[in-house]
């Protein structure tokens, strides 16, 4: 049923006997009412499908990635694989010089050296970054020194050029949600994570008749009188447009009989059937009369405050809607645009419609390059009393950059930046996207997907944003959030998130997950130690490389905290998710590292638990009363999202 719909008693619904004289003219809101009361909720049939075959359809069932994309930590760029420690002072005045290693790594192929200090390797755009390396610079800032050697002329930070595994997507992410019309993005982010069918959302046949012994169709030449029928070629491309698959039955003069014997087979093969013409109170009203003797309850609106529209005929026989629309096309048209499609497309699946451009504010600065006009993805959400316009900049390998923005905006090519705070219209990719009905912008986590899917599948859209919890932290200060998960522990208070709450902030219990340190089963160096003595173990060794996490995340505080100023081997190996860290375990790119509990287990590794962190949610105090918001504060409550999140490895507050 539609929002704030109430189920029509069938006690309240006029007979076939009183249909005869049901000419009463009912609200627009009333009409609709009562055609979604008798129609939903219903199960929307299923059918498997080949990516190939699924364009245009929609998700039946929620798509879980099965791997991280990228699989492994990738360079973006041609060039070297380097230390970034090493070319720190790096410039063109002053050149680094660094010893080539014997092999170049090109996509498809496996690093089989270690990249010393030092050292550079020679990888292609795309190739596995090596043991060692935590950065890539560019061959366009080198010059070769000999046949061995490399000259770098400037400095490079950790991480630059390096996209990290799971930083597209990550393992267990909700990719898809049901609903999901699957375009060209969509099938590419199913492709990149190995799917090759999903279920989905069987298009509902619909049946279309046009009525009137005037009407003539398209190619055949007109007698005196007649008129060709416009309507059946409109209405059958709109169902098309809108989820169903229409097939068209022709036009059926206006005989009782013919029309009730056409109306019955039409109706008999399909999901739902529209006609047009001979809804008008006179002789030829014959329509909905027929309607009767096709099905309870029949007829429940004759005539609905539009216009133009008012003709209009709503009703429902043995469970499939029957429609009759006014003879005039634009009158056709408008109504059907209007009641019609919500009610198709909810039986397609698929979202409702709306369209076109937006004007947004930009909350943050975006940079850009001189002398190249710049087209930035965006997101978009609600803020206060505007639009937000989130750039969605996971970079250009990205398949959810395109696939997960709303539209994008640009910045000309004379402009070096697009400052933050800036009115910016946004061209939106398709007319059916919806500004979300939540926002969630902070630190990520899988649990959030297990307690957001509840509202996903009662209809509400929910927009999730990682950018940290200082990020979070700082766009709930600003209300451009309904949300801000962090997980931010103070070492004054020794206590979490509490202290970094100002004046129109609260919190939320969330839950509670378990840090610790993870390494790969049967190395000796980390088997039946504890955190803290595992980590020194790790200091005394040279050889041991770990893998760090992105300033600004909660874990970042901690592992800093328990290194207590040293520096060791991959230190400034930052991925920014807790899956990247496993990864690069996994793979021996680095040999320990800091993450939580669900996924060290998930990646098969061995978990040595540290500290039990509270991930909690920042609510906007003003935004506190939006139905949206109380639905994710009823649903994180929840008896099932607490079973959910206890099955993952979490523990509810």
């Amino acid at each position: 049923m539609g929002s704030g719909m109430t189920m029509i008693p069938r006690s309240q619904i006029p007979s076939a006997f009183e249909q005869e004289q049901f000419l009463k003219i009912l609200s627009r809101e009333e009409a609709l009412a009562r055609f979604e009361a008798l129609l939903f909720p219903r199960t929307i049939p299923t059918e498997m499908r080949k990516l190939a075959d699924a364009l245009g359809a929609a998700l039946a069932e929620d798509v879980t990635a099965p791997i991280d994309v990228p699989p492994f930590d990738r360079s973006n760029v041609d060039g070297f694989a380097v230390r970034s420690a090493d070319i720190v002072a790096a410039g063109e005045g002053k050149p680094v010089r660094l010893a080539l290693n014997g092999e170049t790594i090109h996509c498809g192929t496996a690093p089989a050296l270690q990249v010393a200090a030092g050292t550079a390797t020679a990888i292609a755009t795309g190739g596995p970054l090596p043991r060692g390396a935590d950065a890539v610079v560019m061959v366009e800032h080198t010059q070769p020194a000999g046949s061995d050697a490399i000259e770098v002329r400037r400095a490079t930070s950790p991480g630059q050029f390096v996209s990290y595994a799971g930083s597209d997507i990550a393992r267990g992410e909700a990719l898809l949600r049901a609903g999901t019309i699957i375009g060209s993005r969509e099938i590419g982010m199913l492709a990149a994570c190995g799917i090759a069918e999903v279920s989905v959302a069987r298009k509902p046949v619909v049946a279309v008749i046009s009525t009137g012994d005037e009407l003539v169709q398209p190619g055949q030449p007109l007698a005196p009188a007649e008129i060709y029928d416009t309507n059946g070629a409109i209405v059958t491309a709109a169902i098309d447009e809108n989820g169903g698959e229409a097939v068209f039955h022709g036009a059926v003069p206006d005989d009782e009989a013919m029309l009730e014997a056409a109306m019955r087979r039409a109706l008999a093969g399909a999901d739902m059937l529209v006609l047009s013409g001979g809804t008008s109170k006179g002789a030829g009203d014959l329509s909905h009369r027929i309607i009767g003797r096709l099905g309870q309850p029949g007829v429940i609106a004759h005539g609905v405050a539009l216009k133009p529209g008012k003709p209009l005929c709503l009703a429902v026989c043995d469970g499939k809607p029957v429609v009759i629309l006014p003879g005039f096309p634009t009158s056709a048209m408008f109504t059907f645009h209007d009641m019609i499609v919500p009610v198709l497309r909810r039986m397609a699946g698929l979202p409702p419609r709306s369209d076109a451009k937006v004007s947004a504010t930009v909350p943050v600065r975006i940079a850009s390059e001189l002398g190249r006009t710049e087209f930035v993805m965006v997101s978009l959400v609600e803020g206060q009393d505007r639009l937000i316009a989130y750039p969605t900049g996971k970079g250009s390998g990205a398949i959810t950059s395109f696939a997960q923005a709303d539209g994008f905006l640009r910045i000309d090519a004379l402009a070096d930046q697009m400052p933050a705070g800036t009115e910016a219209e946004v061209t939106l990719f398709t007319p059916h996207v919806r500004v979300p009905d939540l926002v969630i912008v902070g630190s990520h986590c899988t649990g959030l997907d297990l307690v957001t899917a509840e509202l996903a599948h009662a209809g509400l859209t929910v927009r999730s944003i990682a950018v940290g919890s200082l990020g979070g932290l700082a766009a709930a200060k600003r209300g451009e959030c309904d949300l801000a998960p962090i997980h931010l522990f103070d070492d004054r208070s020794e206590t979490y998130n509490t202290p970094y709450l100002v004046e129109g902030l609260e919190l939320v219990p969330g839950w509670r997950r378990m840090q610790g340190i993870v390494f790969r089963e049967g190395d000796k160096r980390f088997e039946g130690l504890g955190a803290k003595d595992a980590v020194a173990a790790a200091l005394a060794d040279p050889a041991c490389i770990m893998v760090n996490r992105n300033q600004g995340a909660g874990t970042r505080i901690l592992i800093d905290r328990l290194l207590g100023g040293a520096r060791p081997e991959g230190y400034w190996n930052q991925p920014r998710s807790h899956n990247a860290v496993a990864a690069a375990v996994v793979q021996h790119r680095a040999d320990w590292g800091m993450t939580i509990a669900p996924v060290a287990h998930a990646a098969g590794l061995g978990f040595i638990p540290l500290a039990e962190e509270h991930y909690d949610f920042v609510l906007v105090t003003a935004r506190k009363d939006r139905p949206a918001v109380q639905a994710f504060l009823d649903a994180l409550g929840s008896d099932d999202a607490r079973a959910a999140l206890e099955r993952a490895g979490f523990r509810p507050a």
